[in-house]
């Protein structure tokens, strides 16, 4: 019988001491653990005074320094206050204006008649300078309309009353526009077309827009309204040929 219990005696007995020593390595455990916990509290606490204490020292330097920049501020306002006060106290000496000459604004003057070039031609003819007259106009005889590139285009013969024109002598320019003329003879409405060509008087060379008219009764054959002499030249009705010989008749 006692033989039989021996075996089972001394497994429990061998259990007993595997538990035992079980419980002992779970206690080590678990203090290792709760040792590096209470480590790392105590790093993380140290951190967190670190950066406190660097922040509260960042803030001191900041504090310092808005003071300093502060006090000069005020110090600059005072100075600039000082010297305004100084420049306003003292009398101002006027500065002398130059006087200087108007300078007239046309230098150019025109007889009531002058001698214009026209360039499509490169010819002469007397024109009138009428400052009564808005636009331009020439004597222009044997008009004829055409279409030239899709666009509207005209040609005819610029004539003087007294030679007849050359073939050669046609002008061609394009068309403007057209504008409607009421006769005083009557209540008809005529169109006429308005082109635009290179004319030169004395020194003046500009371009300007021509209403292609019948002035077959009139002295002259080209006719300078406003708007050609406008900004550029004034009229001396008193005056013919300020700017070339009076043509010699024939």
């Amino acid at each position: 019988m006692f033989i039989r219990l021996t075996p089972v005696i001394a497994i429990v007995l061998l259990s007993g001491c595997t538990l035992t020593k079980g419980e002992q390595y779970h206690q080590e455990t678990l203090a290792a653990i709760q040792s590096s916990q209470t480590k790392l509290d105590t790093s993380l606490t140290n951190i967190e005074s670190q950066m406190m204490a660097r922040q509260a020292e960042d803030y001191k330097v900041m504090q310092e320094k808005i003071s300093d920049l502060t006090i000069r501020l005020d110090t600059m306002q005072a100075q600039l206050l000082t010297e305004l006060k100084k420049t306003q106290a003292a009398p101002v000496a006027p500065v002398p204006v130059a006087v200087v000459a108007a300078k007239p604004t046309h230098e150019v003057v025109l007889g009531e008649i002058e001698r214009v070039t026209i360039d499509s031609i490169d010819q002469t003819f007397d024109a009138r300078v009428d400052t009564g007259a808005a636009t331009s106009s020439l004597n222009a005889v044997d008009i004829e309309e055409f279409e030239r590139d899709g666009k509207n285009w005209v040609r005819f013969h610029l004539s003087d009353g007294a030679a007849t024109p050359a073939e050669s002598n046609w002008i061609e320019a394009p068309i403007v526009r057209f504008v409607k003329i009421r006769q005083s003879t009557n209540e008809e409405v005529e169109r006429r077309a308005v082109v635009e060509l290179w004319v030169k008087v004395g020194s003046i060379h500009e371009k300007t827009q021509f209403t292609l008219a019948d002035r077959s009764q009139m002295s002259h054959p080209v006719l300078l309204g406003r708007e050609f002499i406008r900004d550029i030249a004034v009229v001396d009705v008193s005056k013919k040929y300020i700017h070339t010989d009076e043509p010699t008749k024939k």
